[in-house]
């Protein structure tokens, strides 16, 4: 992976933060259907919520690389954010597959051998979410010091 670990532990979630506030963006520009009663959610915004979910981010990055096994992007995933579950990894991997973002190559041997890699569109995805989390690491100063005056003026006033 070519994100450093501190793009990934403190601006992983900042990178998150960003694509949520893009993904209220363009909610805002295409309206939510309503249909047989229920709210269904907007198509756009359910893409962008996979792209850039916690485990979305992190598994489209490594994908960039090369394929993997499962285990091998359990690993490689693992050493930016130890908490993921091969549940979560496996819920994510399904659902950028059924995005069309990721490809699962199962091979019919003993013991059995799936590898993961990035469709045509999942590495365009890949390609801006990682320039995302590169933009995340060079600003985190600029993001820090907002924060922190931000932080100041709402402990001055009350």
């Amino acid at each position: 992976m070519t994100v450093s670990p501190e793009v990934s532990a403190a601006g992983a979630d900042a990178t998150v933060e960003v694509a949520v506030e893009v993904a209220v963006e363009v909610e805002a520009e295409v309206a939510v259907a309503v249909g047989g009663g229920r709210e269904v959610a907007c198509p756009y915004r359910l893409v962008l919520e996979h792209v850039t979910s916690r485990w979305g981010v992190l598994v489209l990055i490594e994908l960039l690389e090369r394929p993997y096994r499962f285990s091998e992007l359990k690993r490689a995933v693992g050493r930016v954010n130890p908490k993921v579950s091969e549940k979560m990894l496996t819920q994510t991997l399904q659902t950028l597959e059924r995005d069309g973002l990721v490809h699962r190559d199962a091979q019919p041997v003993i013991p059995p051998r799936v590898d993961y890699s990035l469709t045509d569109l999942g590495r365009e995805a890949a390609e801006r979410v990682r320039g995302l989390a590169h933009w995340t690491e060079d600003r985190m100063d600029q993001v820090t010091a907002a924060r922190e005056r931000y932080d100041q003026r709402k402990s001055a006033t009350g």
